[in-house]
């Protein structure tokens, strides 16, 4: 009898092991960003909506663009402001005379980081045409650019896949402005704003013969018909 008693909770005991829930598997920790900091790791661009994103296909058609504001030859010091690539490469905005520029201030950890992937499809869907944008790294909006040229190069390439020239990270506002910006920041955008950079993204789109500039807000994104159409109209003739 006793040992048939201890059999049975032996039985019992064994039956409550099979039926315990597994144990849980440690959730996988988040991946760092090119400045160390653990965030989640972007998809590439090849993955599902920033894909789409890259099609110049889904590109909408202009709109209407707001006036540009006609420069003439005080802005023509900044053509050849030395500048450096983000390979170190000497660089000047005179190199892409003769073509539409899209000079836009970028930084790879912010809110508006994802125009990466409209300011690429424009960048493919122009380029033949006389277009390109130029990019200027700036890390004094938040602390969003902290990256060396290195990892900014590589976000940009196994994020966005990115074409487009690059300069070496400046600063955009303040007493160490570089050249570029201290020309372009007097231009009135369509709502009166003048000065200062607002925030990473900031778009002036300059026609091929240098004459007009047009400025765009932050928030405005490469894909908006405004932007496509002031693009359109710099377009070499």
């Amino acid at each position: 009898m006793r040992n048939l008693v201890f059999v049975a909770l032996t039985l019992a005991a064994c039956s409550k092991t099979e039926k315990a829930a597994p144990a849980k598997h440690a959730e996988p920790a988040p991946a760092a960003t090119a400045s160390g900091s653990a965030q989640p790791a972007m998809a590439h661009a090849q993955d599902g909506e920033l894909a789409a994103k890259f099609d110049p296909a889904n590109l909408p058609g202009p709109g209407t663009a707001p006036a540009p504001v006609a420069v003439t030859k005080e802005l023509d010091p900044m053509w050849n402001v030395p500048l450096k690539t983000l390979k170190g490469q000497p660089a000047k905005l005179a190199d892409f005379k003769g073509k539409a520029l899209l000079v836009v201030n970028v930084a790879s950890q912010c809110g508006n980081t994802p125009q990466y992937a409209t300011l690429e499809a424009l960048q493919k869907k122009y380029e033949a045409k006389g277009f390109t944008v130029v990019g200027f790294p700036c890390n004094q909006f938040g602390g969003q650019e902290p990256g060396t040229s290195e990892e900014i190069a590589e976000f940009c390439a196994a994020n966005y896949g990115i074409t487009f020239p690059i300069m070496e990270k400046s600063d955009v506002n303040g007493p160490n402005r570089n050249d570029v910006y201290k020309a372009l920041t007097p231009i009135a955008d369509a709502g009166g704003h003048t000065g200062d950079i607002r925030w990473n993204f900031e778009k002036f789109v300059i026609s091929a013969d240098g004459t007009k500039i047009t400025r765009f807000a932050p928030k405005t994104k490469p894909d908006d018909p405004a932007v496509i159409a002031a693009v359109e109209n710099a377009l070499p003739r």
